[in-house]
C-alpha cells in the first residue's frame, strides 16, 4: 500500500532540499514530529539512521536505504512486523520546486494496517509537506 502527496513550493529546490536533509530540524517544520535524533554523524547518506518520536507513536529507528544528493532519499523502519517506507523527492519546477512525500507499508497485514490507519498516515504526510512548504517559503522570502 503506497500513497504520495506532491506540492509545488514557491522556493528554490536547494532551500527545500536543505530542510529535507536536515532531519533533526523537522520538529521545527512539522507538528507530526516530536523529536528526531540522528544516530550517526556527518551528512545524510545510505545507512544513516535516526530515532524518531511522533505524537501518539512509539519511537522508531529509520534507516536511509537510497540517497540522491540534492534530490531525494528513501528510508524505512519496521513496526509490528510491517516495513514502513518513507520517500522524499525534490524536483525543480520553474522558479520553485515540487516536493513529493510518500509512505508505503509492506508485509503481511499491510492491507489491514492501511485500512485502519491509512487516513492518519495520509493526513500526517499532507501535514508534513505543508510544513516543508511553509518553512521553505518563509526562509526564501527572508533571504
Amino acid at each position: 500500500m503506497r500513497w504520495e502527496d506532491a506540492l509545488v513550493i514557491d522556493a528554490p529546490a536547494d532551500v527545500v532540499w536543505a530542510l529535507t536533509a536536515d532531519v533533526e530540524q523537522w520538529p521545527a517544520t512539522t507538528p507530526t514530529m516530536t523529536r528526531v535524533k540522528r544516530l550517526d554523524e556527518g551528512p545524510l547518506r545510505v545507512g544513516s539512521q535516526a530515532r524518531i518520536k511522533q505524537p501518539g507513536q512509539a519511537e522508531a529507528v529509520w534507516t536511509v536505504t537510497a540517497y540522491d544528493e540534492g534530490r531525494g532519499f528513501t528510508w524505512q523502519t519496521t513496526l509490528l512486523g510491517l516495513t514502513m517506507i518513507g520517500s522524499h523527492l525534490v524536483e525543480p519546477v520553474g522558479e520553485g520546486c515540487r516536493n513529493t512525500l510518500g509512505i508505503e507499508v509492506r508485509g503481511r497485514g499491510a492491507g489491514l494496517f492501511w485500512a485502519l490507519l491509512g487516513s492518519l498516515l495520509r493526513r500526517a504526510v499532507r501535514t508534513e509537506n505543508r510544513g516543508f512548504r511553509d518553512t521553505a517559503q518563509r526562509l526564501h522570502a527572508a533571504s
